[in-house]
């Protein structure tokens, strides 16, 4: 493909790209480049959100390019401030060892195994010593940490700031110095972190990568960013059926976006899908089933999409219930004489994580007992015998002490 394709492709969709000339002149002399892509595992699953950058590396991949996964375990202990209001909890060893592992099952999803290295930053982290982290704490100041829009904000309101906080910019962009990265990809809420890491290259005497970020991909709420702490992620390891209809419930006036950021189709298709859904031309409950099985079929394949897009018209359209409704059995101990609150039950049946969310959900008319809407979130219900809770369309459960 001729270099200035290369980077039209590569361009595509990206909310910074620092260092263009430097990326040709690198694609010029056909060097085979290092793409470097970070990920702390503070959650032990992937989700949309991460196939935005998943998907420009598997693009680096598929031109040659070797991609280095660098999980940070190391740093994933301290916790990324970006973005952040207030200091984060920092991790246990056991917990970041334990995503690390979902992790590299995970992103083969989407990239191929054989050309991706993983590695770790503990393996060169964990070994600084005192030298050596003052020398890199000296490269920058407290002004230009300063300069970062969150930390200024936390500055300016008198909100806690960690030195430990302002150390990790410098680490994750060490990590570049260490694995001599060409480029490296991220979310544009890492821009700061990333273009620290340029900096520190040029410091160490290395070349400077090309910094490329991705937009923020915003949930199926239509609001917050992408997220499991939200409740509004689209996970890699949903199964097709949540996969799909999860997807189905994202806002109409972000579908545009996650074809843009998440499909192959091609600028023109997707100019012509907009067009289409503004003129009424296509109708776009069609055009979001199209983007749901395209997911499905990313992670499952073709058939499980059409199972998927089946079940959900069965239930939605058609108003049937699903015939796979797992039945769950309440532990005795959970029960006072007999019964349970209907909001403990719908948490202790895991169709919700708290009691606090069942209750807005009963609130908000969301609940069904036996088909009926339930509107006391304090109603004691009797598991004396199978009992059938609905929260929302898509959540089922056939409950029963046992």
């Amino acid at each position: 493909m001729d270099i200035k394709k290369q980077i039209e492709l590569l361009k595509r969709g990206t909310a910074d790209f620092v260092g263009e000339e430097d990326l040709f002149k690198k694609l010029k002399e056909g060097k085979k480049m290092r793409i470097k892509f970070g990920a702390d595992p503070s959650a032990p699953d992937l989700h949309l959100g991460h196939l935005v950058v998943l998907r420009k590396l598997k693009a680096f991949q598929d031109m040659g390019h070797e991609i280095i996964f660098l999980i940070g375990d190391f740093t994933g202990m301290i916790g990324d401030p970006s973005g952040k209001s207030e200091t984060r909890k920092p991790l246990s060893r056991e917990t970041v060892k334990k995503n690390s592992e979902t992790y590299k099952q995970q992103i083969f999803k989407v990239l191929d195994r054989s050309k991706t290295k993983v590695v770790y930053n503990s393996s060169w982290l964990s070994k600084m010593d005192l030298v050596s982290v003052m020398k890199l704490m000296s490269q920058y100041s407290v002004a230009r940490m300063l300069e970062r829009a969150d930390f200024k904000e936390r500055f300016k309101t008198n909100k806690e700031i960690s030195i430990i906080e302002f150390l990790y910019p410098l680490m994750q962009g060490y990590d570049s110095v260490e694995l001599e990265a060409d480029v490296e990809l991220g979310g544009h809420d890492q821009i700061f972190n990333l273009l620290v890491g340029r900096e520190l290259q040029r410091s160490y005497g290395k070349g400077q990568q090309v910094v490329i970020t991705m937009p923020l991909l915003e949930g199926t709420d239509g609001k917050m960013k992408m997220s499991k702490s939200l409740g509004n992620y689209i996970g890699f390891t949903d199964t097709p059926k949540d996969m799909y209809g999860k997807t189905m419930s994202i806002p109409d006036d972000l579908m545009i976006k996650y074809y843009e950021l998440l499909t192959d189709l091609s600028e023109e298709q997707i100019s012509a899908l907009s067009k289409g859904i503004k003129d009424g031309s296509i109708h776009p409950k069609r055009a979001k089933s199209d983007l749901a099985k395209i997911f499905v079929a990313q992670f499952y394949g073709k058939e499980e999409a059409d199972k998927a897009e089946q079940g959900f018209d069965a239930v939605f359209k058609n108003n049937q219930l699903p015939e796979d409704i797992p039945l769950i059995k309440i532990k005795k101990d959970q029960l006072t004489e007999g019964k349970i609150q209907v909001s403990k039950l719908i948490a202790a049946a895991g169709l919700l994580d708290s009691v606090g969310e069942a209750k807005r959900m009963i609130k908000g008319g969301g609940v069904k007992l036996d088909e009926a809407k339930v509107t006391d979130e304090n109603m004691l219900v009797a598991l004396d015998s199978e009992k059938l809770l609905s929260v929302g369309k898509r959540k089922h459960a056939r409950v029963i002490c046992g």
